[in-house]
């Protein structure tokens, strides 16, 4: 692998043309040494003891306003995983799935599982049961942790399924335990074992199981502890962070980590609605909210704002997908006092990627921030394979230790993206600029191809949804026979509107070049969409031309 010298570094974009790679342009963090046995669960609780709100309020449920305080977090913790371990024989790299919505008992689970070196491998609690047993397949699981409503959809496993929302499960939390400490290395858990299994979206093949590390989320927490140390100076509360992200996505797992490490009180929502989530942060002051780019979209046209007092947010986080120009503008015009924070990562990196990790960062309107400390990148030509220098487009390949061990049970998933020397081939088109920030393109395997000319899709869905009468809208490619494949824009129309296709075409027409025009409109009902708020174009696909390949 070539090195970089310091000097042969451009400081403004962090590229190297020597080996053309971009390095990340933030400090390095410090890490454990890798060798030392670790848990993320016993990491972020060291991080937490030591912060200055190590007595605030951890966990705020909505939908009963019941409270858990750190103290109470870290017992609850401990007494479940010395249950776990002692009633239900649970050991070092046992897998357990969890399938639930998100409840305040989710990261004590977590946390519990984690410290005993147990594999966690949640999933969403909609899927059916066909889709569960696939993953469960993926997983082997020995135990499953449900609720009433969710465990008739899982197959018998080697232990009796545990219902989260039971008694028996809160007696576990709750029966004093006095033999287990996170803190004393119990089962010699390295960083570099598997922390938990979490599922691709399937949205471009089929399923898989990505395995992250300790020592992944280990390293995230590291990054965005740092930060928050320099951006939080002086605070006098602990930030109040709002879930609207489900705890099995990637996001959401990260986060009721991080939430803890950082002594952040978080407020839970069970299931997302747009009312509950602008009531919640009225009600509990919530100062930062993570959100995917449709919910930025549907806080912009809420006809509800003014019922409710959001003067309390100072941050709000976006990804999942690219927000587009024009949401920004609103969104910061409506709310000039909010942080508005793209980034950008997968399920292969844990998470991140990229983020605006500062105000002047976020304002580089349209990109998902810089490259997270530790982190290098390429801009790659995927006809040949050459790197590209700043302001070219290429699929964006990644290397740093966020990076994923691969694929379970699939070697030849794993060896595709895992490349050599390190390097994490995302599938996304992006370019970075000359002051180190990434722009998000599209899908590499979503782009349209119209005449040998390639049209993002992302691009024409950011313009759609800028139209005040369309609610959502996705893009798709329609078969042409002249032109091989056109735009097709699935609108759903705001209720009482009467835009029609001609009004769509002109609309987008008068923005773009002629090539990326949209050819054809549909009006639907509802857009597909994954839990982390990605628009489900295969699905699309299949139900608006059931015989096309593409």
């Amino acid at each position: 692998m070539a090195e970089s010298s310091s000097s042969s570094i451009d400081p403004r974009s962090g590229y190297c043309r020597e080996t053309k790679t971009f390095h990340s342009l933030h400090q390095l963090v410090p890490l454990p040494q890798e060798t030392v046995p670790l848990t993320v669960a016993s990491y972020a609780l060291s991080l937490q003891s030591a912060s200055p709100w190590r007595d605030a309020t951890a966990l705020i449920d909505f939908a009963t306003g019941q409270c858990i305080s750190y103290s109470e977090f870290h017992l609850l913790t401990r007494n479940l995983a010395s249950s776990l371990r002692t009633n239900a024989g649970l050991c070092k790299s046992d897998v357990a799935f969890v399938l639930s919505p998100n409840s305040i008992r989710i990261p004590i689970l977590y946390f519990a599982l984690l410290s005993l070196g147990v594999i966690i491998s949640p999933a969403n609690s909609l899927s059916t049961s066909e889709e569960i047993c696939r993953q469960i397949r993926i997983s082997r699981p020995v135990i499953a942790f449900a609720t009433s409503a969710t465990a008739n959809k899982l197959p018998k496993l080697e232990y009796p399924t545990i219902l989260i929302d039971s008694s028996e499960f809160e007696s576990a939390m709750y029966l004093k335990s006095s033999d287990f400490e996170f803190s004393k290395g119990n089962f010699e858990v390295y960083q570099n074992d598997v922390a938990a299994i979490l599922y691709s979206s399937g949205t471009t093949g089929k399923v898989k199981g990505v395995l992250l590390t300790h020592r992944n989320f280990i390293t995230v927490i590291a990054i965005y502890h740092h930060w928050q140390q320099q951006q939080q100076q002086g605070r006098l509360f602990p930030p109040v962070m709002l879930y609207t992200i489900p705890y099995f996505h990637v996001f959401g797992f990260f986060y009721s980590v991080k939430s803890v490490a950082y002594s952040e009180t978080a407020v839970v929502l069970g299931r997302f609605e747009l009312r509950k989530m602008l009531r919640a942060v009225h009600e509990y002051q919530v100062t930062h909210v993570v959100v995917a780019p449709p919910i930025v979209v549907a806080i912009l046209k809420a006809t509800e704002l003014e019922d409710h007092d959001l003067r309390s947010l100072e941050w709000v986080g976006s990804g999942g997908a690219p927000l587009g120009k024009d949401s920004i503008k609103s969104f910061t015009k409506k709310f000039p006092a909010v942080i508005l924070s793209q980034g950008y990562g997968l399920t292969e990196t844990t998470g991140v990627a990229s983020r605006a990790m500062s105000t002047k960062e976020s304002q580089c309107w349209g990109s998902v921030g810089r490259l997270v400390a530790s982190s290098e990148a390429k801009i790659v030509d995927p006809d040949t394979g050459i790197a590209r220098p700043p302001g070219e487009q290429g699929e964006l390949w990644i290397r740093g230790p966020t990076i994923m061990k691969g694929y379970l049970g699939d070697s030849n998933a794993t060896s595709e993206t895992l490349v050599s020397n390190g390097w994490l081939r995302t599938g996304d088109v992006c370019y970075i600029n000359n002051e180190g920030f990434l722009f998000v393109v599209d899908r590499l395997k979503e782009l349209i191809k119209y005449k040998g000319y390639q049209v993002a899709p992302a691009e024409l869905e950011q313009l759609l949804l800028s139209h005040p009468d369309i609610a959502d809208a996705a893009v798709i490619p329609y078969p042409d026979e002249e032109a091989g494949q056109v735009p097709l824009a699935c609108v759903v129309r705001r209720p009482q509107s009467t835009l029609d296709e001609a009004l769509v075409f002109d609309f987008i027409s008068k923005q773009v070049a002629p090539y990326k025009k949209v050819r054809r409109v549909v009006f639907i009902s509802s857009i597909p969409k994954s839990p982390a708020g990605k628009i489900l174009r295969k699905e699309l696909r299949r139900i608006l031309l059931p015989e096309s390949k593409l």
